[in-house]
């Protein structure tokens, strides 16, 4: 510590730290650093705040918060040897955790101590370990917030409103000497519960049911209710001090008596090792590779299935945000998945920035224009684009289907979905998977085991086999997704997504380049009006083939079948016969089969034979026979058709609902313009306005980097500079700076003949200043030039050269001769 004498308060503890010791409790906890303070002593101020103790012990593995616990139970301060007494008892035990377990807790405490140390919860040496107030205060027992450690207060705690007969009586039935001080009453009592054999022989003579008494509240909680005529073992407990009265209806274990219970331990199981991840089988790594690469191929061409299916614009917005469940449940049939992994897609392609809302109007989803330039990427490019979105997004698929506090069904892209630990819990379980060997699949339960050892405070309300809290969900979604994402392979970690952690997503690409096949140009058409494409297809032919042709199935080879309907929109597109002809005949490895061509043929024959426009709409046909049909059709009553002209009839119905009729009927209408010419329908091509991808919603403040811990060290050190600086006044030296406790004040004359006489000798001045906004701070200056009512000086405070205002300076004071900065 660099200290001649032992630290009084936090703030000398923090002010014999060096910068690096300081750096580091503010990456420890970047909340200590908005805004920067203004000097050591605001630094152990906003240490010791509430919220920011709760938020560090939040981030404490489970060992070190037992540690901080054992202090919360400890004398104050106490020594290193009761510390670890209290974790690994006196001796007394059955044995259960002697040995390689006590062993294991010596070893492992001293790195429990530096960590509190260092994020400034703990402080002083090891023969006086304090706990900051706070951190006491959060960890203590009473009868609102019981301990963690299951301990109930000390004697003198629990005696402190008991009138002093009542004490007598209790000395007097446990045998201990009478005294009328009610303080050497309390440490007369406490020293029984201490004494190893006295309080043996106290218990031997206890009544076999109050042993049972004791048995129920030694490990916690501590407290029992008791009748106004308790029985004759509580009564026994009672009377002799064993049980204390906290009410007229509930008595408490006294501290001191548990530990003799407890054979002098705070905690039944101290865990001072972390649980290891335990594998569930071992896989060939190339067979992990292969598997994870062929789902990660997978996840790409299901998110352009999805955007491809939304492109002529996706589904309305619910008037609270996100999709309807009737909306998820299309999008699910649609991608043939279950809605809970539809909702996972969605999702994914929100936060990778593909997918947003049109801002129109009628508000609806619908592809961004960022999803083009994904779409021309190679396939290893855009899953890195899909998975560094995933690592890093707070949103949160897996609470699609379930409710907020306020009892809220929770929707897919709605509002609600952001958790801040999400991206922390998703890194921390791949980093575990990748701590294993290659190939390794790891047991579900010792991950979730090992993430509530790294953070107890947070899954506080999990068991050990329960997964109900957050943290523990997000790890078994993570798990899943990954699996999903291609992030993994039969439950073990891929090289390309080790190498997406460890060196960025270029590597990544290139891992995973060869293990993706290779985009063939070619399909195979077969007799049944089929065509079987036995891999990934180039993308030109995909999109043509998905306009002339419907999926049937889909896997390691996608089956297309060919139907009027899908022929009639590669029509409705602007393709001629030809056109189809050709482009099958150009693209097939087999023979273009007749049935096939006579497919297209007739529907080629059909299509557009009927013209459809609006006048509300009409229908016109060069052949009056076809019109006299169509009239005669008893299906076309809701048409409300009527005959304008032996070529044209009008419909009641606009021209999309008459086009939708008729091709129901079994005609092949086309759409015309106003000007008579073909309107040609392409697969949609609606865009979003520009939009970035969702920004993660962070957990706290954001980690500083080294230049910004840097000056903040120099601030903090500048500015306790300032404030505890000696200075002279009137020839004298006075006491720091910060015990005064106010501004300096001189007179206008005597400040500036202060700070001329400085500049010219080059010496430093403690000043008071007041800036433009009102507040008030101390300075430590080195005057550099005076002149036009400014003087312009190096700013120990903040490390750099400032002008100020003579007017705003409230008054100066020399350096003691040995505090010059």
């Amino acid at each position: 510590m660099g200290m001649t004498t032992p630290p009084r308060t936090l703030a000398e503890a923090l002010r014999a730290r060096d910068d690096e010791s300081l750096a580091g409790l503010l990456r420890a906890r970047p909340d200590l650093l908005t805004p920067v303070p203004g000097d050591i002593t605001q630094l152990a101020t906003r240490a010791g705040t509430r919220a920011s103790v709760v938020r560090a012990l939040e981030h404490l593995d489970r060992f070190a918060l037992q540690t901080a616990e054992a202090l919360a139970v400890a004398p104050d301060p106490a020594p290193y040897e009761t510390l670890l007494g209290l974790l690994t008892g006196d001796g007394r035990d059955d044995g259960e955790y002697r040995g390689d377990a006590d062993a294991a807790i010596g070893d492992a405490l001293p790195a429990a101590l530096t960590t509190l140390r260092e994020q400034a919860l703990v402080w002083g040496e090891d023969d006086r370990l304090r706990l900051v107030r706070t951190a006491r205060e959060l960890l203590a027992p009473s009868p609102q917030h019981p301990s963690p450690t299951g301990l109930g207060p000390t004697v003198a705690e629990a005696t402190a409103g008991m009138s002093p007969g009542r004490l007598q009586d209790i000395l007097a039935t446990a045998g201990l000497p009478a005294t009328h001080d009610p303080v050497s009453a309390v440490t007369s009592l406490s020293a029984l519960f201490t004494d190893r054999a006295r309080m043996g022989e106290l218990l031997d003579t206890a009544p076999a049911e109050a042993l049972s008494v004791l048995d129920r509240l030694v490990w916690g909680p501590p407290y029992g209710e008791v009748t106004p005529n308790p029985t004759p073992p509580v009564k026994w407990l009672r009377d002799r001090g064993l049980l204390l009265p906290v009410s007229t209806r509930t008595v408490v274990l006294p501290r001191e008596a548990a530990l003799h219970l407890r054979a002098g331990r705070a905690h039944r199981v101290p865990e001072p090792q972390p649980p290891a991840v335990e594998a569930v089988a071992n896989r060939d790594p190339q067979a992990v590779d292969s598997a994870a690469a062929g789902q990660a191929f997978l996840a790409v061409t299901t998110v352009e299935e999805l955007l491809k299916s939304w492109n002529g614009g996706g589904p309305a917005i619910l008037r609270a945000g996100g999709l309807s469940v009737r909306e998820l449940k299309k999008t699910a049939t649609t991608l043939d998945v279950s809605e809970p992994v539809a909702a996972f897609w969605v999702e994914l392609a929100y936060a990778a920035g593909l997918l947003a809302s049109d801002g129109e109007a009628d508000e609806r989803y619908a592809p961004t224009p960022a999803y083009d330039d994904w779409a021309e990427l190679p396939a290893q490019d855009r899953w890195v684009r899909l998975a560094t979105a995933w690592l890093a997004a707070t949103r949160t698929p897996g609470l699609v289907g379930g409710q907020d506090a306020k009892g809220r069904a929770l929707s897919a892209l709605g509002p609600d979905l952001d958790r801040s630990a999400a991206p922390e819990v998703r890194h921390r379980v791949l980093a575990l998977l990748a701590s294993l060997d290659p190939g390794t699949a790891p047991a579900p339960e010792t991950v979730l085991a090992r993430l509530r050892w790294e953070r107890p405070l947070r899954g506080a309300s999990a068991s050990a086999g329960d997964t109900t809290d957050l943290r523990s969900r997000i790890a078994l979604w993570t798990l899943n997704e990954s699996e999903l994402l291609g992030i993994t392979g039969r439950g073990a970690l891929a090289a390309h997504t080790r190498a997406l952690l460890d060196s960025g997503p270029a590597e990544a690409a290139a891992l995973l380049a060869p293990l993706i096949p290779e985009p063939l140009d070619h399909v195979l058409l077969q007799a049944d009006l089929t065509a079987v494409a036995p891999g990934p297809l180039e993308r030109p032919l995909a999109d043509m083939l998905s306009a002339l042709a419907d999926i049937e199935s889909k896997g390691g080879a996608t089956v297309y079948r060919f139907t009027p309907g899908s022929v009639r929109r590669a029509l409705d597109a602007g393709l001629s016969a030809a056109d189809l002809h050709a482009f099958l005949a150009a693209h097939s490895r087999t023979p273009v089969p007749q049935p096939l061509s006579y497919l297209i043929d007739d529907v080629a024959r059909r299509h557009g034979h009927l013209r459809i426009g609006a006048a509300s709409s009409y229908v016109r046909c060069d052949d009056e026979a076809v019109l006299n049909e169509l009239l005669a059709d008893r299906r076309s009553a809701t048409l409300r058709l009527r005959r304008l002209a032996p070529t044209a009839l009008a419909a009641q119905v606009d021209p999309a609902s008459l086009l939708e009729g008729l091709r129901e009927m079994g005609y092949a209408p086309a759409a015309e313009s106003a000007e008579g010419d073909v309107l040609i329908t392409r697969a949609g091509a609606r865009r979003t306005p520009p939009r970035t991808a969702p920004v993660p919603v962070p957990e706290g403040p954001p980690v500083p980097d080294a230049t910004l811990l840097g000056a903040a060290v120099r601030a903090i050190r500048a500015g306790d500079t300032a404030a505890t600086v000696a200075r002279k006044d009137n020839g004298t030296t006075d006491a720091p700076a910060a015990s005064s406790g106010s501004l300096p004040r001189t007179t206008s004359a005597e400040t500036l003949a202060t700070v001329q006489a400085a500049a010219m000798t080059g010496s430093a001045l403690w000043i008071g200043y007041v800036n433009a906004d009102g507040a008030a701070s101390q300075r430590v200056i080195a005057p550099v030039r005076v002149e036009g009512g400014f003087v312009t000086a190096y700013d120990h405070t903040a490390d750099e050269v400032r002008t100020y205002p003579l007017h705003r300076i409230t008054g100066v004071a020399e350096l003691a001769d040995d505090a010059t900065p």
